[in-house]
């Protein structure tokens, strides 16, 4: 996804070269996970001449919460404390991330306790 919201669109064989860049990927693993993301409603396709062209289907941020709740809740069986914590207590956080994280539980609301039936 990072590679496909860099470039705005592109074809398998885009994303693949660049992540060759920094580890080695099968082509054929790429084009799985970009049509799993494809199915899953993140990216859109079209055909250009022979090739299928991939753009982002939902900005960014919308992806991104998606993709994080569907691993809390595969992960952690829904509850995000486990994560939380773990990233609260891992040692490469900054004081600047930790200071970010302060600040968004401070600003974020409560949970409404009960529903309305």
């Amino acid at each position: 996804m990072k590679v496909v919201w860099q470039l705005e669109s592109a074809t398998v064989r885009h994303v693949y070269e660049e992540l060759l860049k920094k580890r080695h990927i099968a082509y054929t693993t790429v084009m799985t996970l970009m049509n799993i993301l494809e199915k899953k409603g993140h990216l859109k396709k079209r055909q250009q001449d022979r090739a299928y062209v991939y753009s982002p289907a939902k900005p960014q941020k919308q992806v991104i919460g998606a993709i994080v709740r569907d691993f809390v809740q595969r992960v952690f069986n829904g509850s995000a404390e486990p994560l939380l914590l773990h990233l609260i207590e891992d040692e490469q956080l900054t004081a600047k991330d930790l200071d970010e994280i302060r600040r968004a539980i401070r600003s974020s609301k409560p949970p409404q306790s009960g529903r309305a039936k």
